[in-house]
Parts: C-alpha cells; sequence; structure tokens
C-alpha cells in the first residue's frame, strides 16, 4: 500500500471528547446544562448522559468564551440543581465535586460509567476563581463544586495544574449566574 502524497487533503478523524455538566434548570420544555464551554469547544454531534446511562441530543443555547460557560438543552426533564453564592464562600469550607472522571477507562476497563463524587476544601477565593485542594481530572471539567454543607453548586469544575494536581480551580458560580441571567435559559431567576 502506498502513502498518500503530502499534497493530499488529509481526512478529518472525529475524536470523542467527554466531561460534565449539571441542570440548572428544568420543566415541561426539557432541563438546561451548565458546562464549562472547553467541554464542547469543537464537539460535532453532542450528546449528554443522564441517569449514568440515557443518552439524548443536546443543542447548544448559548457560550461565553471568555469566562469558559456553555448552557446546552436537552428535551428530556431532569432535577435541577440548586445554585449557591461563591461571593460567601470562603478558604476552609468543604465541597465536593461531582463529575465523570476518565470515563474511557473506566468503560474499557468494564467498570461502567457513573458518577463519581469526591470532597475536599477551598484553599483561596481568587479573581474569578477558586482555588481548591482537590484536583479535577479529565472528565469532571464542567461539573459541580458544591458546599458540603447545604448542596447548594458555588462553582463549576474548569482545570487544573499539570505540574500540581493536587490543585484544582473553578469558575465561580456568581459569575454563571451572570451569564445565566443573558443566555436565554428558561425559569431562571437571578
Amino acid at each position: 500500500m502506498r502513502a498518500p502524497p503530502d499534497d493530499a487533503p488529509k481526512s478529518k478523524q472525529l475524536v470523542d471528547g467527554y466531561g460534565s455538566g449539571f441542570v440548572v434548570s428544568s420543566g415541561d420544555w426539557g432541563s438546561d446544562i451548565l458546562t464549562a464551554y472547553h467541554v464542547i469547544d469543537g464537539g460535532q454531534r453532542l450528546h449528554a448522559t443522564y441517569g449514568n446511562h440515557h443518552k439524548v441530543t443536546v443543542s447548544v443555547v448559548a457560550v461565553d468564551k471568555q469566562d469558559d460557560l456553555a448552557l446546552l438543552r436537552i428535551a428530556v426533564r431532569v432535577p435541577a440543581l440548586r445554585l449557591g453564592h461563591s461571593a460567601i464562600a470562603e478558604p476552609g469550607e468543604a465541597v465536593g465535586v461531582a463529575g465523570f472522571p476518565i470515563p474511557d477507562a473506566f468503560q474499557d476497563e468494564g467498570l461502567g460509567i457513573t458518577t463519581s463524587v469526591k470532597a475536599g476544601r477551598i484553599s483561596s477565593i481568587r479573581k474569578d476563581a477558586i482555588e481548591l485542594d482537590l484536583s479535577i481530572i479529565p472528565g469532571e471539567s464542567g461539573g459541580p463544586i458544591f458546599d458540603a454543607q447545604t448542596g447548594d453548586v458555588i462553582g463549576i469544575a474548569e482545570s487544573r495544574f499539570d505540574e500540581e494536581r493536587a490543585i484544582g480551580f473553578a469558575t465561580p458560580v456568581d459569575v454563571a449566574r451572570r451569564f445565566l441571567a443573558t443566555s436565554g435559559v428558561i425559569g431562571f431567576t437571578k
């Protein structure tokens, strides 16, 4: 078999990507899901899995590339999480992150896909970021960071340092509230 010449058009190869998100509004029309923009960036044929095994098509409602936020919609009614206020979050506060870390690896090993929850604390409140003493593992991006006492969402899982994987970052939910107030989410009140 011969290799194509260097000037031959290259075919595009589709790659599976994954991330997490959470429902912020729900009604007879379906549900709106908040996630990190980088989770869907460049994505085609987007779908969401809810209840750990129900797969549905997703449409993009709004994006904010600068704040790394995206609002998605599905035609299924799923309960919404309660949004808190990140402005009252403090260093030392116990938090949790929920998401789907590295789902391909778990599925390849026959372990299935299921939500993972882990706990940590807020390390610092930074400009437009919440620093956490827990890492954000690939697949957890876009998932909720929630107050361990109330269950209210206070942030959206965003990233970690590659050099120091024990440190994670979240977009404050107050930034997401501003985005949601202008994005066309149904039933959202600031």
